[in-house]
């Protein structure tokens, strides 16, 4: 239901699935990430980086979680924590466009 609701492009109703979801399947990295997705495509921006920030400390060489936790920050307006993030994930992969602000050069390249 809840990812139906996401390819649909509905995120708000997607992430209220979601976030129901995640209440009873909380070590659920799968839900996780697709619940900051959906926040992140809603503007949901400061739940996104909650999701986000758990997602790293779980799984800190996710370079794709670093990537739109980078993106997030970026749309809060917060370039300097940003600018960290994207200095790790250039670390993680080797690839110094990730440095740049705004560049998208991961899987599928949409988060």
């Amino acid at each position: 239901m809840a990812q139906h609701l996401f390819d649909q492009k509905r995120y708000a109703a997607a992430a209220h699935s979601l976030a129901d979801l995640l209440g009873t399947e909380p070590d659920n990295v799968a839900v996780r990430l697709l619940l900051a997705r959906a926040y992140y495509h809603s503007a949901q921006l400061g739940r996104a980086r909650d999701e986000l920030t758990e997602l790293v400390e779980r799984a800190p060489t996710d370079d794709y979680v670093r990537l739109l936790l980078a993106r997030t920050l970026e749309r809060q307006g917060l370039g300097a924590e940003a600018a960290t993030q994207r200095r790790i994930l250039a670390a993680l992969t080797g690839d110094d466009r990730h440095l740049a602000q705004g560049t998208a050069h991961g899987p599928g390249t949409a988060p």
